[in-house]
């Protein structure tokens, strides 16, 4: 699907969508708790769907209702058929630490994106664990068995997500656990949401002030009621667009939340964007911006949408902290570089840095690398400059499913192409 988008003069209100972070973290420890848990208010995406049907081949019940999603939890088992986790890095690194705890052979499956994205730090450290494995291509094959706790040392540079599948699998052990970082981690808040969603779980999680160590002893999981609360990942894209398009209201966010990518709040003041928050929504009028310096290190998915903003800004922005950025569904540093370029913006990438020069950016052809972050940061970007399409354009569906329709509906003039 190919999307032709023109200049367009954007303004509406719209609330945000759930969170797709949150939503798969309540469902892994609704899963794992004995009893019915209750998530209202949950994204449905293509990722959050391969979390569903991936916990439910281990035996977990998750119905649909009037609230939300209802979940049946409780012992899981290894499943005959292989785990199908799309192109869900949560969902494949989470099931594989709950996989490696469970007696038998598990078989995960990982789509063609999540395929070249790592995994083999967090099997090594499950192997200190207990566990065995297999890894070859898309598919990695469990041995598990009831791991052993005890101390480990693991590296601080390990994804969040590693983290987090290790907090999740800890309480299942028969002895406590704790696991010492080298170094701090990058993208902390997402473990910290891990940590509150364990906690709303009845999992009780200890953890150092850097959040160098955790320390978990064995606990049960206990059924919850969880309402989900909105993306500020996906909120970022409609914030981001009444910054150089128009006046956008985004409700449903929680200004006190623990998403990192709240971070956009402070890239936007920065920028000198005008921001209007309130109790329960955030409004953004079209600004005149400038060019800044910023850390994304613990906000690395905003480096698409902060790059687009910054190639409309005043002078030259230098982002850091954006090495991770080349390890996700697309390499977004080479992504950005690319396709900034087609449209007249010079770009200068360094390993751990890149520099944004803000000019006027021309018409063109966007390729979207089937990564749902560049498509929508380019697409919020092409409402401003007009005369741009984005090619593979559906693949918005794996957070935000609704958002070429929620664009239209702020004013945005988008002709939808199918291939």
């Amino acid at each position: 699907m190919n999307c032709i988008i023109e200049a367009s003069e954007i303004k509406g209100r719209v609330a945000a969508p759930s969170s797709k972070s949150y939503t798969i973290r309540a469902l892994f420890a609704a899963a794992l708790a004995g009893g019915t848990s209750q998530l209202i208010n949950p994204l449905y995406s293509d990722d959050t769907n391969a979390a569903i049907t991936v916990l439910e081949n281990l035996g977990a019940t998750i119905t649909q209702n009037s609230n939300g999603l209802q979940v049946s939890g409780g012992p899981l088992s290894v499943s005959a058929d292989a785990l199908k986790c799309r192109d869900s890095a949560a969902t494949l690194r989470f099931a594989t630490a709950i996989c490696a705890n469970l007696p038998g052979v598990s078989v995960l499956e990982s789509g063609p994106s999540l395929e070249k994205r790592p995994i083999l730090p967090l099997l090594e450290v499950l192997r200190t664990l207990g566990a065995d494995f297999n890894y070859k291509n898309n598919l990695i094959t469990i041995y598990g068995k009831p791991l052993e706790g005890g101390s480990h040392v693991i590296s601080g540079d390990l994804s969040s997500q590693f983290v987090s599948a290790l907090l999740f699998v800890a309480p299942l052990l028969k002895q406590s656990s704790a696991f010492q970082l080298d170094s701090p981690p990058r993208s902390r808040p997402y473990i910290e949401m891990t940590i509150e969603t364990l906690r709303n779980f009845a999992v009780q999680v200890s953890a150092s002030s850097d959040y160098t160590l955790f320390k978990l002893s064995p606990q049960a999981y206990r059924p919850a009621v969880v309402t989900i609360e909105g993306d500020w990942s996906s909120a970022g894209y409609l914030l981001a667009l009444g910054a150089i398009a128009g006046e956008v209201t985004v409700e449903g966010l929680d200004l006190m939340s623990l998403q990192g990518d709240k971070a956009l709040i402070r890239i936007l003041q920065k920028m000198g964007a005008l921001i209007l928050p309130d109790s329960n929504s955030v409004t953004v009028h079209a600004s005149q911006l400038h060019a800044i310096s910023f850390d994304m290190s613990q906000c690395i998915d905003l480096l698409p949408t902060t790059a687009v903003l910054a190639a409309v800004a005043d002078g030259s922005t230098c982002l850091t902290g954006i090495a991770r950025a080349r390890l996700k569904e697309s390499n977004r540093v080479e992504a950005v570089c690319k396709e900034l370029g087609k449209l007249g913006i010079k770009v200068e990438e360094g390993r751990d840095t890149l520099v944004i020069h803000g000019g006027s950016p021309q018409s063109g052809v966007i390729d979207s690398y089937n990564d749902h972050r560049i498509a929508m940061a380019f697409g919020i970007l092409a409402l401003k400059v007009g005369g741009i399409t984005i090619t593979g354009a559906n693949c918005v569906s794996k957070t935000f499913p609704d958002f070429w329709d929620i664009l239209k509906m702020l004013g945005g003039k988008i002709k939808i192409e199918n291939e």
